[in-house]
């Protein structure tokens, strides 16, 4: 992370406390994005929603709802955001960074039930297929390729850093997606007349936004459960560690995320010959940083070996996370 700097507060046990402060693409510098996606959005669900039922497609329906849920998840991701800038507290010593994670999980559940009622209206419909008026279908969902794809790219920059803004970026392009088999569907609907098409239409949507929702629901757990974010290579880390001079051996490694966009580390780093110097715990931070995205690091100077003594090595808690 260019720019990252970090506060090093050495004490007599030989602690280091790096924390580094990137260049975050936090949501906070994204809220007139979740401002404008949440308007053109909420004002789409009005629309889609009204002429779905007036037509009777289910397949618009459906898009309704998954759009709605969108709304809710922007709202949600956007008070998350706002709930992650505050500062740290007594009771709260990392602030609330951890709530964009709990946003992004519930967001991801959110998403599965919506996707639950739509798919039984839409077995019902399969059952007994009801006419569909195809030409307020395709004009409802040709306007949903446009707000969705305008959504789209307010997120677009921001969507390799935080799964927040990622979820919102794929939500989004997904519905464009979406609206678009929508208006193939009302294409066939108007040629063939085959009203089976609209609920056949709407599975296939299901089951589209069941895919997309089913990684960032992984994701999301992997995160609150404190799991090793995608983008950071443990065992790199480790052997980085071990290699450095002095460095007789390594343990008590954890690396976990603070947030949706932060990463922290501690580790017990055993140097026979004693505490390395103010220089080499800076250096450290910074590769740390720059090189593995992990902006808040601690490293406890050792000068023996005491990993039998605490928690399982870093060696034998990687072993069994493979």
């Amino acid at each position: 992370m260019s720019g990252a700097h970090h506060h090093h507060h050495d004490h007599d046990h030989g602690h280091d406390h790096g924390h580094g402060h990137g260049h975050s693409h936090a949501p906070a510098s994204f809220g007139r994005a979740f401002a404008i996606g949440i308007v053109l959005n909420s004002a789409f669900v009005i629309i889609e929603a009204s002429y779905g039922f007036l037509s009777g497609s289910m397949a618009l329906v459906a898009d309704a709802g998954h759009n709605l849920s969108d709304v809710l998840s922007l709202a949600i991701a956007w008070g998350a955001s706002v709930l992650a800038a505050r500062p740290p507290s007594a009771r709260f010593t990392y602030g609330y960074k951890s709530s964009s994670i709990l946003a992004a999980l519930f967001n991801a559940a959110l998403l599965f039930v919506a996707l639950g009622a739509i798919l039984v209206e839409t077995i019902h419909r399969l059952i007994a297929p009801q006419p569909v008026a195809a030409g307020p279908v395709m004009v409802v969902a040709a306007i949903g390729i446009a707000i969705n794809t305008v959504t789209a790219l307010l997120f677009l920059r921001g969507r390799e850093h935080d799964i927040n803004i990622r979820g919102a970026y794929l939500h989004m392009a997904a519905d464009a997606a979406v609206s678009a088999g929508v208006v193939v569907a009302g294409a066939l609907i108007a040629l063939t007349g085959a009203w089976w098409i609209d609920p056949v239409t709407s599975l296939i949507i299901v089951g589209v936004i069941a895919a997309g929702t089913w990684g960032l629901l992984k994701d999301s757990l992997r995160m609150g459960l404190h799991g090793v974010p995608a983008s950071v290579n443990a065992h790199k880390v480790e052997r980085y560690l071990a290699a450095l001079p002095g460095v007789s051996a390594v343990h008590d490694l954890h690396i976990w995320p603070m947030s949706t966009t932060e990463t922290a580390m501690t580790a017990h780093l055993v140097i026979p010959a004693g505490h390395p110097g103010d220089a080499f715990l800076n250096d450290l931070a910074d590769t740390l940083a720059h090189d593995f995205a992990i902006c808040h690091s601690t490293v406890q100077v050792e000068t023996a070996d005491h990993a039998g003594h605490g928690c399982a090595p870093a060696s034998a808690a990687l072993a069994a996370a493979e």
